[in-house]
């Protein structure tokens, strides 16, 4: 049985389209490298993977100074996965970028790479890891373009985000006679959107909200009334299946997803003082591409927001329609197709 190696983590946009594939790679011996995170916590589910934990540094681009000590911090990860690496000795490593799995590429030797790129152009961690992939899987057809070794596969997408029951949903909150806005703020929530909900009154005259805080959030925003509240959403499959609308930051997992299931949504990219700019990138072409609409962070207002709710839902079909149209890949298969074809 051959071996393969997994790796990413910090946000749930690295870990799961790396389950995606785990749930489709039964004859591998499957190990994940990761930190003492969010990823460890998603992966305690999966028994046929085994864990291996590392410490790792983030870029942080708020505060120049706090990198000084990235460069030592990165040498130990990476002397950390090197160890890890020796024992298990894997045929493959596939990462999904992202800074966990910058020091586990950097410590391979002699190990073919594959990564992913969920977003439009690359991060910083895939810029470098490209250089020693094999192989740079894309989510977007533009960003493998240009490039020799990369390729276009899509988004792996976990096979559960299909088999959403919105039926569980009711239970939670009761039968209901309102379309259903569902406001995602990412796996850590969103604070400008906990902001602007701490309220939600300008929105239930019409609409039922669910909100997905965060975790450590619950108390930014007030349940009333047509309003729900929860700190995290799980499985967020069946909320999918329940929201006639989804109200989202713009991060490549959770946008890719909700086209996968042509569920008209409503993008509010971060800004780019708080990332590198990659949702707005990605927000600009699912709007070009009559996916959704988005409002960018400058714009963002209750006002904004109730405007483009209501426009969105007058014509869910147009979203509907341009999102069949689009030819999505089977991003697992032809992933797995490429790891077997490189270990």
């Amino acid at each position: 049985m051959k071996t393969i190696v997994f790796t990413g983590g910090g946000t749930a946009g690295h870990v799961y389209p790396n389950i995606a594939l785990i749930e489709q790679l039964q004859d591998y011996d499957i190990h994940y490298i990761g930190t003492d995170g969010m990823e460890k916590q998603i992966l305690s589910g999966q028994k046929n993977v085994k864990y291996h934990q590392i410490s790792a540094v983030k870029f942080d681009r708020s505060n120049i100074l706090k990198n000084l000590f990235v460069p030592i911090k990165l040498l130990k990860s990476i002397r950390q996965a090197k160890r890890i690496l020796k024992q298990i000795k894997p045929d493959i490593i596939f990462s999904k970028g992202g800074y966990v799995s910058l020091p586990v590429v950097l410590a391979a030797k002699n190990i073919n790479i594959i990564t992913h790129e969920s977003d439009l152009s690359l991060g910083l961690a895939n810029k470098i890891i490209a250089k020693k992939a094999k192989v740079v899987c894309t989510t977007f057809q533009q960003t493998a373009a240009c490039h020799k070794n990369f390729i276009y596969t899509g988004q792996p997408i976990r096979k559960q985000i299909f088999e959403g029951n919105k039926n569980t949903v009711f239970k939670k909150i009761g039968n209901q006679n309102k379309p259903i806005i569902l406001f995602v703020g990412g796996s850590l929530g969103s604070q400008k959107i906990n902001s602007l909900l701490s309220d939600a009154s300008f929105l239930t005259k019409d609409f039922v909200v669910i909100i997905a805080v965060g975790k450590n959030n619950f108390s930014k925003v007030k349940p009333q009334n047509g309003c729900f509240v929860f700190d995290y959403l799980n499985p967020i499959a069946d909320f999918y299946d329940a929201a006639d609308l989804v109200v989202s930051r713009a991060g490549s997992g959770v946008i890719n997803e909700l086209l996968a299931l042509n569920k008209p949504m409503l993008l509010l990219p971060l800004a780019k003082g708080a990332s590198r700019g990659d949702q707005i990138e990605n927000a600009k072409i699912f709007k070009q591409n009559g996916f959704a609409e988005a409002i960018f962070d400058e714009d963002l207002s209750k006002q904004s927001l109730l405007n483009n709710i209501n426009k969105i839902m007058k014509n869910a079909n147009f979203y509907k329609k341009n999102m069949q149209k689009c030819n999505i890949l089977n991003a697992n298969k032809q992933i797995i197709d490429l790891i077997k074809k490189f270990s």
